[in-house]
């Protein structure tokens, strides 16, 4: 419980802290609509579900932490691996950060 309640403690932070960095100071990003609602055609640009958008960014940020954090635990025990999973989707997801879009 207390690895599930410190990974939990740092994504929040991480999240209010350096997603917002990242979002105000690195991305810069501005108030113009998102492409599938400024180029909708109803083909190739059409504004996904939320929730469906979440689960794809997830899938895509845990992929890989499950496979390399075991591979990690085998060789170097279970420490570096968790280490790995926590950090690493901190780096991976780094790019998902959070954006307000015009609705």
């Amino acid at each position: 419980m207390l690895l599930i309640f410190a990974g939990a403690l740092i994504y929040i932070t991480v999240y209010f802290t350096y997603g917002k960095y990242l979002r105000d100071r690195m991305v810069k990003i501005s108030d113009v609509d998102v492409p599938s609602k400024r180029l909708y055609d109803g083909v190739d640009f059409i504004p996904a579900n939320k929730y469906v958008l979440f689960g794809h960014h997830f899938a895509s940020i845990a992929g890989a932490a499950p496979i390399v954090g075991s591979a990690i635990a085998i060789a170097w025990g279970w420490l570096p691996a968790i280490l790995w999973i926590w950090f690493g989707n901190i780096i991976i997801g780094a790019v998902h950060a959070k954006k307000k879009y015009k609705q």
